[in-house]
């Protein structure tokens, strides 16, 4: 059913909205299928009336972060996505949740209602797991957030872990000192820190062991006090390190536990400790778990095609 609508908004928000040389209403008028002639400060929208309706909620959200901040192609992106999967969701409150952080990257936003959520579980919970595909910000955020209450003094450092799994854990034959052997394994956490804070401040505070990048192994035996501590890659955890791990946590600290379960690389006698640790820990109060879907991807467009067809390709396999 064909219909047009009218949106009309501040004469002084329009260019802001359509993008220089009309960007922006390009895209919208692609995403959306619908046509949108503007004339003036009035927007006419026609096309299907359901996609009329995304549209006119599409608008409407456009208008509080124009009002708010600066409108990039990112945070259209993140709202023609969000505004297809549900026009009731208030999308300028999401793409205007700023994490400050103080490198290259000045802040940080979430781009979809979880992440929303995900960052909002970080500031009230002592304990939050991110569990979900590849580039749905579960790592990204995580770091913007330590970053951001490590400048605010909440905490007095930073700790970044992953599982050194595809060594076994066995660092030694590794060419190098210790900090060459464990190099591959946090070089995504590496790379996340020098988006957020100035490299050579980094530098500084990891050579103070105020910013410590270590494998999970060395975290035995040790309580960690005021600090913000990252798990990444933890469904390569096996039962007893995730166990470990969470009762590192001391006075004042954070931890955040990230990883994909679809994704785990332990020898197939071993349980993964991030599959387990949800039945173990469904009856403790004070911690949060966020489940990402291929709709918060926030890479490439490729990679959440990429990950439609594996999912396909894996109900296929087992006969759904």
């Amino acid at each position: 059913m064909q219909t047009t609508k009218v949106f009309v908004i501040e004469e002084a928000l329009v260019p802001a909205i359509l993008g220089h040389k009309d960007k922006y209403l390009k895209y919208i008028q692609k995403s959306l299928d619908i046509s949108v002639a503007v004339r003036g400060n009035e927007f006419n929208l026609s096309g299907d009336k359901g996609q009329v309706e995304k549209g006119l909620a599409l608008f409407n959200n456009l208008r509080e972060i124009v009002l708010k901040s600066n409108l990039s192609m990112s945070d259209l992106e993140s709202a023609v996505r969000m505004v297809i999967e549900d026009t009731k969701t208030h999308i300028s409150e999401v793409l205007t949740d700023i994490v400050k952080v103080s490198g290259r990257v000045k802040s940080v936003v979430p781009k979809t209602p979880r992440q929303k959520t995900y960052v909002q579980f970080i500031k009230d919970y002592d304990v939050v797991f991110g569990i979900g595909p590849a580039g749905t910000g579960k790592t990204y955020l995580a770091v913007a957030m330590a970053v951001n209450m490590f400048l605010n003094k909440k905490v007095s450092r930073i700790i970044l872990t992953r599982p050194a799994v595809e060594a076994g854990e066995r660092l030694g034959f590794l060419p190098g000192d210790i900090a060459d052997k464990i190099n591959p394994y946090l070089r995504p956490l590496y790379d996340a820190l020098y988006n957020m804070m100035d490299f050579e401040k980094v530098g500084s505070l990891i050579e103070k062991g105020v910013i410590e990048l270590a494998p999970l192994a060395f975290m035995r035996g040790r309580t960690l006090n005021d600090a913000f501590i990252i798990l990444d890659e933890a469904q390569n955890t096996t039962v007893e390190q995730m166990k470990m791990f969470l009762t590192r946590l001391g006075f004042n600290s954070k931890a955040v536990i990230t990883g994909d379960i679809t994704q785990v690389d332990l020898p197939s006698d071993k349980k993964s400790g991030l599959i387990v640790v949800r039945d173990i820990l469904k009856d403790v109060d004070g911690l949060k778990f966020v489940d990402f879907t291929k709709s918060d991807v926030i890479r490439h467009p490729l990679v959440q095609r990429i990950i439609n067809a594996y999912e396909e390709y894996e109900a296929k396999k087992n006969g759904n």
